[in-house]
């Protein structure tokens, strides 16, 4: 993800830092880079010393490590919680467990950024963060809809009880919009949810209120997701346990937004059961059958619907007939029989658009697409991106060969040289593979020091043969090289390669 610095650094200038880290040298470092884009910042080594700083002046953003020495920055920033509710806080961290993250769901921050710092990501949540300043001094409504940290998500709906009853549909189209600036795939499905529903609701009879209700439902039923971290919600490949976990909790973050607010209470009970199940084994309560509120069974089956129906990177969409056979084969168990009998009928002449994807469409999709496939030492694609390829390729045909270098003696010249110098030979064998193969080709570094090549072509390797051994040799490395025909062998999985070649490629 590209961020325009210029723009950064004039948007910044107006603003105050507090930076709180104990490692000096990152310190150092961080703060030489804060000073060209803000105009004051104050630092602290650990989260008892930041906190008192924090008493003792106003600062626009805080940024903090989360394991210090006294006082960690968990503790610290909910201290300021208390203090200000309001605070921006961007946290740092070299942990990415689900423990550090959903302790800073809790405490509502604005942004984090992973330890080695990656400066691209530095900058685009920085550039989030000045941005949401600026939004709020300009608008107070803004202020108080955009971005809000979690514990304040049901004050930015109930700030929007101000507006006059004419203008409900309005404040709930304001509050979809919230969702599609993070999430264009979210919103897209959010659309084709109440619109499903709405009409699958008519045909069972319920009234013009209670079907203009499921309308508005569906709309809202994943806005939750406002406080499901980028890395989590943005991700185009299938989701890790963790991850899993993670995503999960927006429907629990979405009743608890929606309920407070009394104009937006039976709203709240529909999507809180969105994702259970007719035999009790859904989430977040587990609760079956008649339990489930009865416009919620409507939306589960149509929620499940979209998804069958869209495309995504990992999976490819089931035809509208294969998901009204899936929906029937799940009927009293994932389903209400009841809802299934009427949705059969009112979904069997859906008209998908088979355009809907998570594919990159402009530049900042690219960028995007790129932080989650994109090996960050080489810049050539990584391992999830292979498993990918290779799984749609089982239906797609769109590669025929596939050719594997992996290096040998590789650990030895690390030993020998030092590992800088074996970084350089890998980002240099890389820019060799990208620079002399053909255009229609991708290339990948897989387990560290191994390249794989997908190709439509049939000589990629006899084409690159001498160019890869005269660089090689020159290295005092060596390589071995298999070349798997994926038109005479299915290729779907990395365990496919290692069994036609014979060897592990870990």
């Amino acid at each position: 993800m590209t961020t325009n610095l210029k723009e950064l650094a004039r948007l910044a200038k107006r603003f105050s830092v507090l930076y709180v880290e104990d490692d000096l040298d990152i310190q150092g470092a961080m703060v030489e880079y804060l000073s060209k884009l803000f105009h004051h910042i104050d630092v602290a080594e650990n989260g008892l010393a930041g906190l008192e700083l924090f008493k003792k002046r106003t600062y626009d953003i805080v940024i903090s490590d989360l394991a210090m020495p006294k006082m960690n920055g968990i503790e610290m920033l909910k201290e300021i919680r208390n203090i200000d509710e309001e605070q921006m806080i961007l946290i740092t961290s070299a942990y990415a467990e689900t423990e550090y993250m959903l302790e800073a769901i809790k405490i509502s921050v604005d942004g984090y950024i992973l330890k080695p710092f990656d400066y691209n990501q530095l900058n685009y949540e920085l550039h989030k963060i000045v941005l949401k300043l600026q939004k709020f001094e300009e608008s107070k409504i803004y202020k108080q809809t955009l971005e809000r940290m979690i514990e304040k998500k049901s004050a930015i709906v109930s700030s929007l009880l101000d507006f006059q009853q004419d203008n409900y549909e309005q404040t709930l189209y304001a509050m979809v919009e919230m969702i599609e600036e993070r999430d264009t795939y979210t919103a897209g499905h959010s659309k084709r949810v109440a619109t499903y529903a709405k009409k699958i609701a008519k045909a069972m009879g319920y009234s013009k209120e209670e079907c203009t209700k499921i309308y508005q439902a569906g709309m809202l039923h994943d806005i939750g997701k406002i406080a499901t971290p980028d890395a989590v919600l943005l991700n185009p490949a299938r989701l890790n346990d963790i991850e899993y976990n993670l995503i999960k909790e927006h429907v629990s973050v979405g009743y608890k937004l929606l309920y407070n607010v009394p104009m937006f209470q039976e709203l709240a009970d529909i999507i809180y059961v969105h994702h259970e199940y007719y035999d009790g084994s859904g989430y977040p309560r587990g609760i079956a059958k008649d339990d489930i509120n009865p416009l919620g069974r409507i939306m589960i089956v149509v929620d499940a619907f979209d998804a069958m129906t869209t495309n995504r990177i990992y999976k490819r969409s089931k035809t509208v007939f294969e998901a009204i056979e899936e929906l029937r084969a799940l009927s009293a168990k994932q389903f209400d029989p009841d809802v299934v009998k009427v949705a059969v009928d009112v979904l069997k002449d859906t008209i998908i658009d088979v355009t809907i994807d998570q594919l990159p469409k402009n530049e900042i999709e690219e960028k995007r697409f790129a932080y989650f496939y994109e090996d960050t030492l080489t810049h050539v694609y990584n391992k999830s991106y292979l498993e990918l390829l290779l799984a749609q390729n089982r239906y797609e045909k769109n590669y025929t060969t596939l050719d594997l270098f992996l290096l040998k003696r590789f650990s030895q010249y690390n030993r020998d040289k030092g590992w800088s110098r074996g970084d350089t030979l890998l980002i240099e064998l890389a820019e060799l593979f990208e620079k002399n193969v053909e255009e229609n080709s991708v290339v990948f570094r897989i387990y560290g020091d191994n390249f794989v090549i997908l190709s439509k072509n049939t000589d990629t390797y006899e084409k690159l043969k001498d160019i890869v051994d005269q660089f090689i040799e020159k290295k005092g490395v060596s390589y071995e090289h298999h070349t798997i025909d994926m038109r005479e062998s299915e290729v779907v999985t990395l365990g496919d390669i290692e069994n036609m070649i014979g060897m592990s490629v870990y």
